[in-house]
This record gives C-alpha cells, structure tokens and sequence, in this order.
C-alpha cells in the first residue's frame, strides 16, 4: 500500500506540467496506459515480491496523475449549471469503485480460498478501469479552454459547440466561449512574463492569496487526515478487531461499508449537497467522524473484544460507527473540491 501511494504522490507532481504541455486528453490516454503496465506487472509477478512492488509504484504514478487529471478534463468541458454536480459526481465514481473491488475480494475468498487466483484475479482487474479510459478517451475530444491557452481558438469553439450540441453562432455558446477568451486574456494580463518564482512569491507575500492558499491546503489535509484511506485498505483488519469472526465474514462486511459509501453520496449529492450548503455540512459532519471514531477507541480500550466470544451489543455499536464514519467521510472528501476558497470563505475563516 505504501509503494502505491509513493506512486501516486510522484504521479500527482509532475501531472500538471504534462497536462499543460500535451494537453489534458493525451495525458490521460498517457497515465491509462501506465496504469495497464503496472497492473500487468502486478499480475504477472507470480509471488515474486520485486515485480509486484515495481507494479505497484507504477500504477500509483498513473493513478496519482489521472487523479489530478481527471477533475480538471472535467471541469473544464462541463456546462456552468451542472459543474458542481459532474465534480462530485467523479467523487461517486470513486467511491462505486472501491465497493466494487471490496466485493470481488469477498467473491474470490468464497469461491477459491487458498488459491493463486484468488489474489492474482483482484490484480488483474484493475487493468479494466484503465483500459475504458484509455479507450473511451480516444473518442473524446480535447478539452477546449486547454486549446484556447494553445491560442488554438477556432478548433477551441468547434469542440465547445460539439461539447453543448449547439451551433457555433448560438447566443448560448458565443457568451460561454467570449467567458473563456475574456478569463484567459485577463490571466495573462495578471501574469504578464512574471516568472514561477515571482508568482510563488506574491501567493505567499500577499494576505488575501495566502488566506486562500492556506484555505485549501488546509482542507484537503485534514480531508486525509480523518483515515478515510486507511480505513478503505485495512477495513477487513478493523472488523476483526472488534469481533468479527473469519476472513470472509470480515470482508462481507467491507462489501457493506462500500455500499454505504455510495449510498450516502448519491443522498448527500441529490438532497443535500445545495440545500445544506458546503461550509456547514463540512462542520457538523466532521464533528459526527470524530465522535464516532472516538467511540471505537474508547470501546477497544475500555472492553476490548475477547477471543472466540460473541460480539457484546457495546461491539455492535463499534461496528454501527464504522458505517456512520463511512457515511460522513463521504462528505468530508466530497466538499473540498467543491468549495472554492473565494471571499466569503475567506472573510468567515
């Protein structure tokens, strides 16, 4: 787990510059193919640790880059009515994928215990996401604010008009590409030929930029640091912990923490996500982790479970906060990206 993070820390770093370079649908043909390489190596290594290892940080550079790719190539083809909702809509998808996993892991405990495949198979199929994206991406078009920053303009509006199945004289679509053309010229004004240092520089230098840098910084932190991760990698160990009996058992019960994820952010998108608003429902839900995660410890300090006993209804309880952390952490990822860190944000913090 760790060889994969590493990999998506150094994918995450050097995907900006390539995405600006080559744009943002080569770079994700680009990080589904390195992602395929990986998996490959993973499963082919046959027990032996060395190729596994090199799979893996591999993969996670390509994850790590599709990762920041992803929401960007997002945004930027996504009308402005339906921009929030499509971002948090990849935070589904992230979520419907890892449920899926954890119930191919419960399948193949049940039906090959002990075998070769029954970890070689849950490799394996992690090629098949990269594979639908390096295949459905070739019938993609480019993004077309990355093509207007090419000063690309007329094939930038040709893909816009494409994108909103409008014409290109349409009323609708000249007003949504002059938005483009007016932000990148003011862009440009602001930077003029400002080197990366002197631009770093006025980000920390000056209070407004800093507030709103910290802001972020901050945010997606703290959004890493509630364990959402760690739990999704270790959740079969968690439940065991607190009592549950057999691999297969614990892993069924992974399965349901998986449903609950998504389950929660399809009600979180559809019924709350406007009508609660971003900055309180980031408050009161991470208050809720917190009491929920600290019930568990107390729970496994004060009377750990015992060995080969039945669950007590106070492990029962432990295992209830497990699916309500699920179901708030949901929320926790899901906000951040879709808070920019504008004024008023910036005033009330």
């Amino acid at each position: 787990m760790s060889t994969l993070q590493a990999g998506c820390f150094l994918g995450c770093l050097v995907a900006s510059p390539i995405t600006d370079w080559i744009g943002r649908r080569w770079a994700l043909i680009g990080t589904a193919w390195v992602i395929l390489l990986g998996v490959a190596m993973q499963a082919a290594a046959s027990g032996y640790m060395a190729p596994l290892y090199i799979g893996r940080l591999i993969a996670g550079f390509g994850v790590g880059a599709a990762s920041t790719i992803n929401p960007t190539y997002v945004s930027e083809n996504a009308p402005r009515a339906i921009r929030g909702l499509l971002t948090g809509l990849y935070q589904l998808f992230i979520v419907t994928g890892g449920m899926i996993s954890f119930w191919i892991n419960y399948a193949m405990s049940l039906h090959y215990p002990g075998q070769k495949i029954m970890y070689i198979f849950p490799l394996a199929i992690q090629g098949l996401p990269a594979l639908l994206l390096f295949v459905c991406m070739l019938l993609c078009n480019e993004s077309p604010r990355w093509l207007a920053r090419q000063d690309r303009w007329e094939e930038s509006k040709h893909v816009l008009a494409h994108a909103r199945n409008l014409p290109e004289t349409h009323p609708y679509l000249e007003e949504e590409f002059q938005e483009i053309v007016d932000q990148l010229e003011m862009e440009r004004q602001l930077i003029g030929d400002a080197s990366w240092w002197n631009l770093s520089k006025e980000m920390w230098t000056i209070k407004g930029n800093r507030n709103r840098a910290l802001i972020s910084i901050t945010l997606m932190v703290c959004q890493q640091m509630t364990g959402t991760n760690a739990i999704n990698t270790y959740a079969p160990t968690i439940f065991k912990a607190l009592g549950l009996k057999g691999t297969t058992t614990s892993l069924f019960s992974t399965g349901i923490y998986g449903v609950v994820k998504v389950v929660s952010c399809i009600c979180f998108l559809l019924f709350m996500a406007d009508s609660l608003g971003r900055r309180r429902s980031l408050l009161w839900t991470s208050i809720a982790q917190g009491l929920a995660m600290f019930y568990i410890g107390i729970y496994v300090r004060v009377a750990p479970p015992a060995e080969n006993a039945a669950v007590p209804p106070a492990g029962y309880m432990a295992l209830v906060c497990i699916f309500l952390f699920a179901a708030y952490v949901v929320v926790v990822v899901l906000l951040p990206p879709l808070s920019p860190c504008g004024r008023g944000l910036t005033r009330r913090v």
